[in-house]
């Protein structure tokens, strides 16, 4: 019985790549595994492994299946760029339980698959699709249409994505699909109007092998456009010849779009074009904007994975009762709890899906001048920045949506155009639009064109740019003078009242190829920018259950820091020459934030020498992570100051170049060695390459050989040193880590004590907060510990553990808490407390040993032993008063 809806497709066309009669050979199966359900009532999932031959490429696959004999709908799963089958088994298995007989692949080129890299190529991967396709129909738990062919869906992300979108035009099977944050055209993606993505073009590649890895005729595509800056007729058409926009037409299948607000690589006009193209063939399209994307931010993983369920319940398995959900929806992030730094996540959404222009609003935008002219610096060089792809792990491009600025454009490479203040708040949802005038010097001319939201007065302002997107613009014939249209990139995006509109057009991008030689351009405006609203979107009433991420602090503390100093020179105290070769030195610092009840930090007071690894202790509310804030620069002091190397601390404060930090949660591109992560991130920061000292960074941090092996293959440990190895670029002379040591086994974290103890060897400085007190008394040389806000002891180690003041008394029987009272109210006794041995005593200036032990045996305490405690364990907890 066809189950398929009515009006959905024409009659069959013979449109598959490969013959149903062509075989698939069996070469290897590993035994079944089942997976143990959790409890009575989740059934078990058989897990089968098979490596099939396909025209002579061999493909690792894994077929899942769950529950009673019988036939059930199948679908194909398929994997990111640089990934493997492996990458999808959890969903497999959730789908298995579901009731579904899961096939899993590696693509060409990945995994343990052989065969080169065809970046989907009809001939190569997507035939393959249609071979799994017919092995699926041979199965005897598949819901048959007909002989040959299989009730089945096809579902992935990025790489996987856009082979569902492609078997679904390629093979007329294929029932539904659900592609994820991938592309529509990838010609149109790696080469926006003519312009050269590189810095994405180039992870691409390298993530995949590198060129030898890739089938010839794209190896020598990307080595001649990677080589000339700028793709070629031939380029386009190759990437054309591999994109669903080729098979638009035959894309007929009920199509869940999913797509990534923080994506740089594939941004929202490629599913905007997808759904245009697919619903004009008739089937239904539903569009969900996720809040991440390639750029980071959240995957939103659970919910997602529950629509697309729902959607192959509809569509594959006919049940007319699921709810697929809204015709468009977009994530919206309502702020930041300010208990934990976790973004609010919210939904909003629409009966049909607006596009990219809709309820368009106009705004008039002027400049300093009518007409701005600013350079193509000689080399493109410096480049400003927009995006970061990859870096932060968890998206610097989601900050934007918290209002956190870490874009840079330089003065004299850019112009730039604003709007008045906005009245009422403004909720753009789309791409916004804008007609300039554009001469060049040059015959052609390669703009970068962005919105930003910006809060404040002055030239700058508290500028944000929304998603960190960037639209690049390539004028032909700019010489004469020419108008030029631009579409600036999608976003969903909240302008506050008051805050301002601007319209930047730079003459470089981080992410971009320009022009190598120097050239003049000058820009007038022609008319309005045009905002799109979709005023039919509508916010939740109520929170959506929390799928929520945490701030990626480690990207955003050291890019912030490298990225604004190179521009940020505001007028500060005058340097110390006495302090000048002092690494830190901290003066009556004080900190309350806004409706506390308490300082975080009060009137905190020491000194850092060189040489020195130095351990900041304390319980959770001590002012800790508040202290190593301001030591940042990233929040300012209410009273006193810090000053590193004589220079005061302040946000964007020259001096932080050399200072280094590691806060735990650093992100790094998963398919890429841990060397290329390093290289691209200290070119992000625009630094020259010589500054690095990458080979020095790597030998303190001792990764050797695993340099060179993708990120992915990386133990906890390896990743953690990665990341401390990113925080030694440029060999800071002061280096903060933030629980370096959190999530490793034992070997792990005597390694990492060994990288501290060799960085600071060289007269560097470190400074560690942990919360491992028996860590910090191997690797440390120096503490102080902090309590409530105050210090409370500051000095070597062996000074405070050796200290003769504190003393641990054994007893027989455990002290009653009374007692300890007692014990701690007599003269000369500063603190008591209990432990598992007996009691732990510290003593003031009046006290003595000969008089407590007197004391003690008055009050009946069963005394067995007196003697100095030896362990910075029992010396924290005497200091401290067992607050911990």
């Amino acid at each position: 019985m066809d189950l398929r809806l009515p009006g959905l497709r024409g009659p069959r066309r013979p449109r598959r790549i490969v013959s149903a009669v062509a075989a698939v050979v069996v070469l290897a199966g590993a035994g079944t595994w089942t997976a143990v359900a959790s409890d009575d009532d989740t059934p078990a999932v058989h897990h089968t492994d098979r490596v099939m031959a396909v025209d002579g490429v061999r493909l690792d696959t894994s077929y899942f299946t769950s529950g009673t004999a019988g036939r059930r709908p199948a679908v194909l799963l398929g994997h990111g760029f640089g990934g493997s089958k492996d990458d999808v088994r959890q969903q497999a298995e959730k789908l298995a339980r579901d009731g579904y007989a899961v096939l899993t692949w590696s693509a060409r080129g990945f995994g343990k698959s052989t065969g080169k890299i065809g970046l989907n190529d009809p001939k190569g991967e997507v035939a393959d699709v249609s071979r799994l396709i017919d092995w699926l129909a041979k199965q005897p738990q598949v819901q048959l249409d007909k002989t040959g062919d299989p009730r089945v869906g096809v579902a992935g992300a990025s790489y996987g994505g856009a082979i569902s979108l492609l078997a679904a035009g390629y093979d007329d099977r294929v029932d539904a699909i659900a592609p994820a944050i991938t592309y529509w055209n990838l010609a149109d993606a790696l080469f926006p109007d003519g312009v050269f993505k590189k810095l994405w073009a180039g992870i691409f590649f390298n993530t995949g092998g590198g060129s030898a890895r890739f089938e010839p005729a794209l190896a020598a595509m990307y080595d001649r456009v990677a080589e000339s800056g700028t793709p070629d007729t031939a380029a386009r058409e190759l990437l054309e010849q591999r994109s669903p926009s080729a098979v638009a037409d035959r894309i007929k299948v009920p199509t869940l779009l999913v797509q990534g607000q923080t994506d740089s690589l594939f941004t929202l006009a490629q599913s905007d074009a997808a759904e245009k193209a697919i619903r004009a063939g008739g089937a239904p399209v539903d569009v969900d904007w996720i809040s991440g994307g390639h750029d980071g931010g959240d995957m939103e993983g659970d919910r997602v994975q529950a629509r697309v369920r729902d959607w192959f319940d509809r569509y594959l398995k006919d049940d007319k009762a699921t709810d697929t959900g809204p015709a468009f929806r977009v994530t919206r992030t309502g702020g930041v709890d300010s208990t934990d730094g976790a973004a609010r996540l919210r939904g909003a959404s629409a009966d049909s899906y607006p596009g990219l222009e809709n309820g368009a609003r106009s705004f008039a935008l002027t400049g300093r001048r009518e007409e701005q002219s600013f350079a193509n610096p000689p080399g493109a060089s410096p480049p400003a920045v927009s995006a970061l792809p990859g870096l932060g792990g968890g998206g610097l491009s989601q900050l934007s949506s918290l209002g956190v600025g870490v874009s840079l454009d330089f003065p004299g490479q850019y112009a730039a155009f604003d709007s008045a203040p906005v009245t009422g708040d403004l909720r753009v949802t789309g791409s916004p639009t804008v007609t300039v005038h554009v001469r060049s010097t040059s015959d052609t001319a390669v703009l970068f064109a962005k919105v930003y939201d910006v809060s404040g007065t002055g030239s700058q302002g508290g500028q944000v740019l929304p998603s960190q997107l960037v639209t690049p613009v390539r004028v032909e014939g700019a010489k004469a003078g020419k108008d030029v249209t631009i579409t600036l990139p999608a976003i969903d995006h909240k302008v506050e009242e008051g805050h301002r509109l601007r319209l930047v057009l730079a003459s470089t991008d981080l992410g971009y190829a320009s022009p190598m030689a120097p050239a003049t351009y000058t820009v007038s405006m022609k008319g309005d920018l045009k905002v799109p609203t979709a005023p039919a979107v509508t916010t939740a009433a109520a929170p959506l259950p929390s799928w929520v991420w945490w701030l990626p602090l480690a990207g955003a503390v050291i890019a912030l820091a490298l990225l604004l100093t190179a521009r940020r020179r505001t007028a500060g105290p005058a340097p110390d020459p006495a302090l000048a070769e002092v690494p830190l030195q901290i003066t009556d610092l004080s900190k309350k934030y806004a409706n506390g009840d308490r300082y975080s930090v009060r009137d905190l007071s020491f000194r850092v020498e060189k040489g020195q690894v130095l351990g900041l202790l304390g319980p959770n509310g001590a002012g800790k992570t508040t202290t190593l804030r301001m030591l940042m620069g990233l929040i300012s002091p209410d009273a006193g100051e810090i000053r590193v190397f004589g220079h005061a601390i302040r946000p964007g404060a020259p001096v932080l170049s050399r200072v280094g930090s590691f806060v735990e949660g650093a992100g790094f591109l998963p398919h890429l060695s841990g060397r290329e992560n390093l290289e691209l991130y200290w070119q992000a920061t625009g630094r020259p390459a010589g500054d690095a000292h990458l080979e020095e960074a790597l030998e303190i941090a001792g990764l050797g050989d695993a340099l060179a092996r993708a990120v992915r293959t990386y133990s906890q440990g390896m990743r953690q040193r990665l990341a401390i190895a990113q925080a030694m670029l440029g060999l800071p002379d002061l280096l903060i880590l933030d629980e370096p040591t959190n999530g490793l086994d034992p070997p792990q974290i005597r390694e990492m004590r060994e990288v501290m103890i060799r960085y600071a060897a060289a007269g560097r400085t470190v400074i560690v907060s942990s919360h491992l007190l028996s860590e910090v008394e191997q690797s440390c040389t120096h503490l102080v510990v902090m309590d409530r806000g105050r210090l409370v002891q500051a000095g070597p180690v062996a000074e405070i553990v050796g200290s003769g003041d504190t003393l641990l008394v054994g007893t027989v029987t455990p002290v009653e808490e009374p007692v300890v009272e007692k014990v701690a109210a007599l003269p000369g006794v500063a603190s008591a407390v209990p432990t598992a041995e007996g009691l732990l005593v510290r003593l003031d200036a009046d006290g003595s040993a000969q008089r407590l032990v007197a004391e003690l045996v008055r009050l009946d305490v069963p005394v067995q032993a007196v003697g100095p405690h030896r362990r910075l364990e029992d010396a924290f907890l005497t200091l401290i008063g067992g607050s911990a």
